[in-house]
């Protein structure tokens, strides 16, 4: 499955446009991870337990959004974006969204004569 951020995929062409894919995931933060953030507060650096409690909440969304897409038959997602919203005090929502397609290699439509 191809992901990209762009609205087209250099030598691919889009056949067919399959509509709106996303998938979500809601993340609490850990007391433990809050403790070792407040640490690092003190002694500055980066909040490594936080780095990657993001990265996998953009990898689970991400893979959500791959499923969903999958479903309806594509084999490309173009204009993926993300976005986050506080959901309450302590939690997160992270949604991975773009739009699913279908595309073909140039080659092969030009040979379709398309």
């Amino acid at each position: 499955m191809i992901v990209i951020t762009d609205n087209r995929i250099v030598g691919k062409r889009i056949v067919r446009t399959l509509g709106l894919v996303r998938g979500n995931t809601i993340r609490a933060r850990h007391i433990g991870r809050d403790l070792m953030a407040v640490l690092r507060n003190i002694v500055g650096g980066e909040i490594s337990e936080y780095t990657k409690m993001m990265a996998e909440s953009r990898e689970q969304a991400l893979d959500r959004m791959v499923e969903e897409a999958h479903e309806l038959g594509a084999n490309a997602i173009i204009m993926t974006r993300f976005a986050t919203s506080e959901l309450m005090q302590g939690a997160s929502e992270l949604l991975a969204y773009g739009t699913a397609v279908v595309v073909v290699d140039e080659e092969q439509a030009a040979e379709a004569g398309g």
